[in-house]
């Protein structure tokens, strides 16, 4: 064979693309999309069904940027979520941020006016030089979103899903009745400001190759008091939650689109069961979301019925709340993918915690169904939580210096989840 045209040869060898042997498509690098859903599945663009296996990051507390940097580097953090075989995280962030954003004319304030703005004129400094000694990337004029770029780029390189979270409106923590958060209209929750940040951050995260879905608002809840809680029905949700998702889809249609519950999401019956979205007579449909209702929707719930002594009526429960969706049983009229975006428990030494009905229900549970899930919460500890400076998360799966594991017991069991989910 004569040297050019075996370099020919070798050339175009190198270049043929690798199939699957199942299906004999090409496969596009990680993470392989954008996403799209059908049906009850989410699909990558090589139309392998996948979900997702994984932990909360909060970064919308009062600091707004992820927890946890003044103990351990961004690296050290995804490395740990890695290691139980997770493949995304769920990273919160504030409205409030965005809202700086505007009006500080377009730019994002540093981490310097962020810490002290948040934790005062002793402590803010304080903790920021335990961020930068443990992050040398960053410097006191390093800006929020830029750490959010940071986490996002640490996730692509370790190939780990970002699913973004409006988790709240003022920076802070989340949440109650009377947080001024609850439901569109309520103290901080303004819907124009809303729609803005959904806008805002959906088109940033274009440039994270691992960002890969978004969810409109954590927990909507009925508020104490105030003219919002006359405002607290179905009708209201449906109204809204079809402007962020279009404000979402407008900025990056990429991005699959996670739909939360009233009571706190914990149930989404009224969507799956196609009945009247109450006190109107309108009902769920994907063509409201016009182009990509039936392609980008996702329903997520949450459950925290950690007292369950019976695992049969917390399935129940799950199932008539919302995870109908994904049969085509029942009553179910709408058939969608549905996850558990929060659930958690206790973190103490104690083996009953972990080994009771709640955590060994949904253990069985969520991997059997091939229903994605998210625990709350990664956190050993927050900047500032209620006042309180470096406050010891006793739900945090790490420690308070986010250095090891605080129930090496549970984390078995949770990486026993994660095989059942993504096999």
């Amino acid at each position: 064979m004569r040297l050019t045209t075996l370099l020919s040869f070798i050339s175009l060898s190198l270049a043929a693309p690798t199939f699957n042997n199942d299906n004999l498509n090409t496969r596009a690098p990680w993470p392989n999309g954008p996403l799209v859903v059908s049906g009850r599945w989410i699909r990558d663009a090589s139309g392998t069904n996948l979900t997702y296996a994984g932990v909360n990051w909060p970064g919308a507390g009062d600091v707004m940027i992820p927890e946890g940097l003044q103990y351990q580097s961004i690296s050290t953090i995804v490395s740990k979520v890695k290691s139980l075989g997770m493949n995304a995280i769920r990273l919160t962030f504030a409205i409030q941020m965005i809202d700086e954003i505007y009006s500080n004319g377009g730019k994002d304030i540093t981490l310097q006016k962020a810490f002290t703005q948040a934790l005062g004129s002793t402590n803010g400094p304080k903790v920021l030089n335990q961020v930068l000694a443990k992050n040398p990337q960053f410097t006191a004029s390093t800006t929020r979103l830029q750490v959010f770029d940071a986490v996002a780029a640490e996730c692509a390189r370790q190939q780990i899903f970002v699913h973004l979270d409006n988790h709240i409106s003022k920076g802070m923590w989340c949440c109650s009745t009377g947080d001024g958060n609850s439901w569109w209209g309520d103290t901080y929750f303004s819907a124009a400001n809303w729609t803005r940040g959904l806008a805002y951050m959906a088109s940033h995260g274009k440039t994270w190759p691992p960002l890969t879905s978004l969810s409109l608002r954590n927990e909507p809840r009925e508020p104490a008091s105030g003219p919002a809680k006359a405002t607290y029905n179905w009708q209201t949700w449906y109204l809204y939650m079809r402007q962020g998702a279009e404000a979402v889809h407008s900025s990056n249609p990429d991005l699959l689109i996670f739909l939360s519950g009233l009571s706190f999401d914990t149930f989404l019956t009224p969507v799956v069961r196609g009945t009247a979205l109450t006190p109107g007579t309108t009902k769920f449909s994907f063509d409201d979301f016009p182009g990509y209702g039936r392609t980008k929707l996702v329903l997520e719930l949450h459950n925290y019925e950690t007292g369950a002594t019976n695992c049969n009526s917390l399935q129940s429960n799950l199932y008539n709340n919302g995870f109908e969706a994904l049969t085509t049983s029942g009553a179910a009229v709408n058939q969608v993918p549905v996850m558990l975006t929060e659930f958690g428990l206790k973190m103490d030494a104690i083996a009953g915690t972990y080994k009771g009905v709640y955590a060994s229900c949904l253990a069985g549970y969520l991997p059997r169904e091939k229903a994605g899930w998210f625990l709350w919460v990664l956190a050993g500890s927050y900047y500032v939580r209620s006042g309180t400076v470096d406050y010891d998360e006793g739900w945090g799966l790490l420690t308070r210096d986010w250095s090891d594991w605080r129930s090496k017991g549970y984390v078995e069991v949770l990486k026993g989840m994660v095989r059942g989910t993504l096999a």
